[in-house]
């Protein structure tokens, strides 16, 4: 089966970054991969759902809510179960969710990939022909470390880097509007220098966004479109297209 799409991998906020790609008009697919921790299924509003298989090609349905095509490993075990699993199945399970699985028509699947360097993030730059990667950090150099760890991966299975999104840059006080910078500064900067990118956004802790998370209620479209946070997504949605845009009739072989 072929991935009639770009494939884009993320690490954190994953989700706004496709509904972002969806407000503009896009056909986005969103694939859970932490096989471990799956968090999907509560971010999209789809906890305790069950795929199932269209007996026509055999192949699974994703879910669909909010205009995207999901799925996650939290559809296909207990939700509220562990996944205590060895490579071989993890790697088997990565499998079963691109290719055994009715995407298309998209023109966009965004990958959420947990963070390291193991059989997922392999997996995945085996099966499919990833577009590019876009790379999240906090400031702190514990994270950047870690961070710079997986850029150097995927420059060795030659995937693009599309950019750096700095998580939790800012703090600002609700009470008194003082904006501090609790988990240190220029982290994205020095990554997105050190290897050549740029940084796509700088996104605040904000406290909106965390309950839009845990409640189901995707942030840039339950939120005024006036939002500094919402416009922020929109502008990383717009530069990821601008780097890899959707030709006509274009397709991208699974490998």
């Amino acid at each position: 089966m072929n991935l009639h799409c770009k494939a884009i991998v993320c690490s954190l906020k994953n989700y706004v970054v496709a509904l972002a790609l969806s407000k503009l008009s896009y056909n986005v697919g969103l694939l859970d991969a932490d096989i471990y921790g799956p968090s999907l299924p509560t971010m999209m509003n789809l906890t305790n759902k069950k795929v199932e298989v269209n007996s026509h090609n055999n192949l699974l349905e994703p879910l669909y809510n909010y205009n995207i095509k999901c799925m996650s490993m939290g559809f296909l075990t207990k939700s509220d179960g562990p996944v205590v699993w060895r490579g071989l199945m993890v790697m088997s399970a990565i499998e079963k969710m691109l290719k055994q699985v009715n995407w298309k028509p998209l023109d966009y699947l965004v990958i959420d990939m947990p963070p390291g360097t193991g059989d997922i993030q392999l997996s995945i730059s085996q099966l499919t022909s990833i577009s590019g990667i876009v790379i999240v950090t906090t400031p702190q150099e514990i994270s950047v470390i870690d961070v710079r760890k997986a850029i150097g991966m995927f420059q060795l299975v030659n995937v693009p880097i599309l950019g750096i999104i700095e998580n939790m840059s800012t703090y600002t006080c609700q009470k008194c509007s003082h904006e501090e910078h609790i988990f240190g500064v220029n982290g994205g900067t020095n990554l997105a220098k050190e290897f050549k990118t740029t940084v796509l956004e700088f996104l605040p802790i904000n406290i909106s966004f965390r309950q839009a998370c845990d409640e189901g209620k995707p942030y840039v479209i339950v939120n005024d479109s006036d939002d500094q946070m919402i416009r922020k997504f929109e502008t990383i949605a717009q530069k990821i297209v601008k780097q890899i845009p959707i030709k006509q009739n274009e397709q991208v072989e699974q490998k």
